[in-house]
């Protein structure tokens, strides 16, 4: 989404959870979808955990999925994205992608805009969970060191860019938040409560008045 600046800070986190979560996972939990990077050419030096997907092909009325990583990580993503959407969005919208990305040692992401129609109608979030003094985010042409502990909102609608030059690999959580408007509303539009509690392809939907999901 276009918020007119290149990057909002939103203060602190608390992504401690979170972070020994995706830090005890198996090497092998950052291979099991790799759709991320078959997608978007400048994500092909990155690894991921995929908890919550977006068919870009059926937007904007397929609803969004269940990847590999939910069953792992969600009971510790959730906390992360209650805390930041209550204190800084609406309620009643939709959480339409959740990822752990791991931008290996060593690699970059090149500079790009996020141009499909659903990155304009929904709140980039990054959150850190590690880094290295090597690592530079560009937006617009001005680089950032973003740091585990905060969280940002990134304007994905301007150029940006990573480049990690470190000895380790930089991995952020991810996601995507729709407020309340037309699509988030759009009778059309494939709505969780169609779906059976457990399906594999229950859409992760935010209620209004607590922020929770049931199991």
């Amino acid at each position: 989404m276009d918020i007119n600046i290149p990057l909002r800070e939103l203060g602190p986190v608390d992504a401690d959870t979170l972070r020994d979560a995706v830090l005890e996972q198996e090497d092998i939990a950052w291979d099991e979808d790799k759709s991320r990077q078959e997608s978007f050419y400048v994500h092909d030096r990155t690894r991921s955990n995929v908890l919550i997907a977006l068919d870009d092909n059926n937007w904007p009325y397929g609803a969004s999925t269940r990847g590999p990583g939910w069953q792992r990580l969600i009971g510790t993503a959730m906390p992360v994205m209650q805390k930041i959407i209550t204190n800084h969005y609406p309620g009643g919208g939709e959480v339409i992608r959740a990822v752990v990305a791991n931008l290996v040692a060593g690699a970059n992401i090149k500079a790009h805009n996020d141009i499909h129609q659903s990155f304009h109608c929904a709140h980039r979030i990054h959150v850190p969970i590690t880094t290295n003094p090597k690592v530079w985010f560009t937006i617009n042409g001005r680089p950032y060191q973003l740091q585990p502990g905060q969280a940002y909102e990134v304007n994905n609608q301007k150029q940006h860019s990573v480049v990690n030059k470190g000895a380790e690999g930089r991995i952020t959580f991810i996601f995507d938040y729709m407020p309340p408007g037309p699509l988030a509303t759009d009778s059309e539009r494939t709505r969780p409560e169609d779906l059976s509690v457990g399906s594999a392809d229950i859409a992760f939907r935010i209620p209004p008045e607590k922020l929770a999901i049931s199991n």
